[in-house]
């Protein structure tokens, strides 16, 4: 009789360890969805202009790009910036004077990330786009007149 009960005893005692090991494993995939998806972003803001017909160097990898979207003859490297983006939290960058960009993780997938991207003026909103990113290609958006041209910006991701 005492064996028996050692062994009700042993059961429960096993009840409960697997009910608190599920318990453990529904908490910790519940928080592991919830960490923040954070990416890895590169945004280069390029001057462009018809004065000149000079190709900045470290533009090497987008100059096709640039050639076929614009028509331009002279690109030149003005901020080359690094930011690590979490959901739905902004980051800003000031451009040039009185020129801000904020950038803005708002959806990420396996392939593919959304980035809300604004450009202000003085703190007013001058333009306000989404952006789609995959890993390994670069998005160009045509910006703001700087200088005897535009600014053109390029953004590309690591995730």
């Amino acid at each position: 009789m005492a064996f028996r009960g050692t062994r009700d005893g042993a059961t429960c005692l096993m009840k409960r360890i697997v009910s608190l090991f599920i318990l453990i494993l529904i908490l910790s995939l519940s928080l592991a969805s919830e960490a923040p998806a954070q990416i890895q972003t590169r945004i280069r803001i390029i001057q462009a202009s018809n004065v000149g017909s000079n190709i900045d160097p470290s533009l090497r990898d987008v100059y096709g790009q640039l050639g076929s979207l614009f028509n331009f003859t002279s690109y030149r490297l003005l901020r080359d910036e690094i930011l690590n983006l979490s959901s739905n939290r902004p980051a800003e960058i000031s451009a040039h004077k009185n020129i801000s960009l904020e950038i803005t993780l708002v959806g990420q997938r396996r392939d593919m990330a959304e980035l809300r991207v604004m450009i202000k003026r003085e703190r007013r909103d001058i333009l306000n786009t989404q952006i789609r990113l995959s890993p390994g290609r670069t998005v160009l958006i045509g910006g703001p007149k700087h200088g005897e041209g535009v600014a053109i910006l390029a953004f590309s991701a690591r995730f």
